[in-house]
C-alpha cells in the first residue's frame, strides 16, 4: 500500500489537532455561566445614628423607604432590605446601574445617609444572568 507525503503529513496534522478540539470542547463545557452586573451596596451605622425613635428619626427613616420605592420603581433598585440582628450593619442594596459613579449619585441622595443616619460601602458584584431581573 502506497501513501502520499501529503496525504501522511494531512493525518499527522489532523491527529495532532484532535487534542486541542477535544479541550476546547471540554472547556466550552465547564465554561463559567453569563454573568450579570450589579452594585452591592452595604449600609451601615453612620455617626448620627440612633435606636431611639424620636419625630425627626420616623420622618427620616419614611423619606428613607420612600426612596427605596422611587429607586425600585425607576428600575435601579433590585433587591433591598434591613438586617434584623441590630448590628452594625442595617441594610442593604443591589443596584443595576450604568457606572458605580451613578451608585453612588443614588446612594449619596438616600434621605438617610444625608442626615448622617446610614454610611455606605459599595461594591461590583455580579451574578449568573436571569438569576434577578
Amino acid at each position: 500500500m502506497k501513501i502520499s507525503i501529503s496525504t501522511l503529513l494531512t493525518f499527522i496534522a489532523a491527529a495532532s489537532l484532535l487534542p486541542v478540539w477535544l479541550h476546547a470542547e471540554e472547556v466550552q463545557k465547564s465554561s463559567p455561566p453569563e454573568l450579570a452586573s450589579y452594585y452591592f451596596v452595604l449600609l451601615t451605622r453612620g455617626p448620627e445614628w440612633t435606636a431611639e425613635k424620636t419625630p425627626a428619626t420616623e420622618k427620616i427613616q419614611a423619606a428613607h423607604l420612600a426612596n427605596i420605592t422611587k429607586l425600585h420603581d425607576a428600575g435601579k433598585l433590585v433587591l433591598a432590605g434591613p438586617f434584623t440582628d441590630d448590628g452594625n450593619w442595617r441594610g442593604i442594596f443591589i443596584l443595576k446601574t450604568s457606572s458605580i459613579e451613578e451608585t453612588k449619585s443614588l446612594v449619596e441622595n438616600d434621605p438617610a445617609v444625608q442626615a448622617e443616619r446610614l454610611t455606605y460601602e459599595i461594591h461590583p458584584w455580579a451574578t449568573k444572568k436571569g438569576m434577578l431581573p
